[in-house]
């Protein structure tokens, strides 16, 4: 009987752990199984550690979520159980792996910085969107301040670091409401209160605020050196000023609340009373008025009015350190722009939230560390290589870099056919065949448009 000689497809091999792409040697530089294992995530199921990761990890970057690349894949080496058990671990301690990795990459970062001075933490929320769901675990009532809206998920409280260059995820709290009313479901009663998981359940019905000092406290603990912590006017009542003034310089949009005074010439001022006692200046000028004041626990902060198309005309920003500029305030505070790029590229690249549907807590942080790792490492290759793209662009170069690597497979098994088969019906040296397909393979590379870096893997085919 004849035999057929006819290539097979390729499987489909694109998320196994071989193929991490551009992402190998990182893994390997930042040793991202041994703090894994520090971390207290450990192997179960026969499935290797880093296996397990490396899966759940390359998801984003060959478009599936996790039902489709796990559990309707079936050329993947691990079972679908044992993905769930690596995600759903209440064992597991995400938040110190998230530290551990942002430490590493924070050290690599900063012998490129050309000014210390350029660091610093930002602080902000947004909104975890589960409005589909029903018994997931501590869903509940969040309210949308783009939309104006309520909606049913959580809200993700993010600490980062930044040098207006590159932006660095520290930290994060999956939050729920402190109201018990607003919540839809409760913390599972079977979850055991020594462990982790337990932890961040008690944390998500906190009060956002009373999380505030703890998060900046563990990343000056971690070796960050940043001089400032920039935040919202969500954060900015001077309660949390002054608990946060302790570790850190604050700077901060402020909101005209009727309970928050600010003393001046020994009196009490709500915000706009202060702002109508000023002087203002004349013309143009972005600054309309600056002037030092006392904060409740005696220590003393610059407010800034600044000009704007609001209908009351004006914004007040506030500096714990009154020895800086007022521009150079302004400047410091433009930089808590980063962290809005970072939830933008988070839900639009990396599946954040879309990429898996479950209701277990534990899951969820373990999705949401995973997603921060691949911000993290797309943040040091985009620095490393001083690379100009936007971080979309660095998304899809990634995502082509996978995709040559499929390819390149396919091909090797081709080519490894054809040449068995010349081997037996025309009897060639393998000096001929090689020299043959040496051509092929560099027509090959023109025709695809390959880089020079991906060439010696299409070279290397026969090998």
């Amino acid at each position: 009987m004849k035999k057929n000689n006819t290539p097979v497809a390729p499987e489909d091999q694109s998320i196994t752990p071989d193929k991490l792409g551009i992402f190998g040697n990182y893994f390997s530089i930042l040793k991202v199984g041994n703090m894994l294992n520090k971390s207290g995530i450990t192997k179960t199921k026969g499935a290797s550690l880093l296996e397990l990761f490396t899966i759940v990890f390359n998801l984003a970057f060959v478009g599936k979520n996790l039902f489709e690349g796990v559990v309707r894949n079936k050329k993947i080496g691990v079972g679908k159980d044992a993905v769930y058990d690596f995600l759903n671990s209440p064992r597991y301690n995400w938040r110190r792996f998230t530290l551990f990795l942002c430490s590493r990459i924070y050290i690599l970062i900063k012998n490129l910085l050309d000014n210390s001075s350029e660091e610093v933490l930002i602080i902000d929320d947004s909104t975890y969107d589960r409005s589909r769901s029903k018994k997931v675990e501590l869903l509940s009532k969040v309210y949308d301040h783009c939309t104006g809206r309520y909606l049913k998920g959580f809200r993700m409280l993010t600490l980062g670091w930044s040098d207006g260059n590159s932006f660095l995820g520290i930290d994060f709290a999956l939050l729920s409401s402190k109201d018990e009313k607003n919540r839809y479901n409760e913390i599972n009663p079977k979850i055991d209160k020594r462990t982790c998981g337990y932890k961040r359940r008690k944390e998500a019905i906190t009060k956002s605020t009373e999380l505030l000092e703890p998060m900046v406290k563990r990343a000056i603990n971690l070796g960050i050196r940043a001089k400032y912590l920039v935040m919202d006017s969500w954060f900015s009542m001077p309660s949390a000023i002054s608990t946060l003034r302790k570790h850190i310089h604050v700077i901060c949009m402020l909101k005209d609340q009727w309970k928050w005074f600010y003393t001046y010439n020994g009196k009490k001022f709500r915000l706009s009373d202060l702002y109508g006692k000023l002087k203002k200046q004349r013309g143009p000028s972005q600054i309309k008025a600056s002037v030092i004041v006392t904060l409740s626990d005696g220590n003393k902060a610059r407010i800034i009015f600044v000009s704007c198309d609001t209908k009351r005309g004006w914004l007040a920003v506030l500096s714990t350190d009154v020895s800086i500029a007022e521009e150079e305030i302004l400047r410091l505070y433009g930089k808590r722009w980063d962290i809005e790029v970072f939830f933008k590229m988070c839900k639009q690249h990396l599946k954040l939230v879309k990429e898996i549907q479950i209701r277990n807590y534990d899951c969820l942080i373990g999705h949401t560390s995973l997603v921060i790792a691949r911000y993290n490492i797309l943040s040091l290759f985009q620095r490393e290589g001083i690379d100009q793209r936007s971080f979309g662009d660095i998304f899809r170069a990634c995502n082509e870099e996978l995709t040559n690597i499929t390819f390149i497979e396919a091909l090797k098994r081709i080519i490894q056919l054809a040449t068995a088969t010349l081997r037996k019906a025309h009897k060639l040296s393998d000096k001929v065949i090689t020299a043959m397909f040496d051509v092929i393979m560099g027509q090959a590379a023109i025709y695809f448009g390959l880089s020079d870096n991906k060439r010696p893997q299409l070279a290397g085919v026969l090998g």
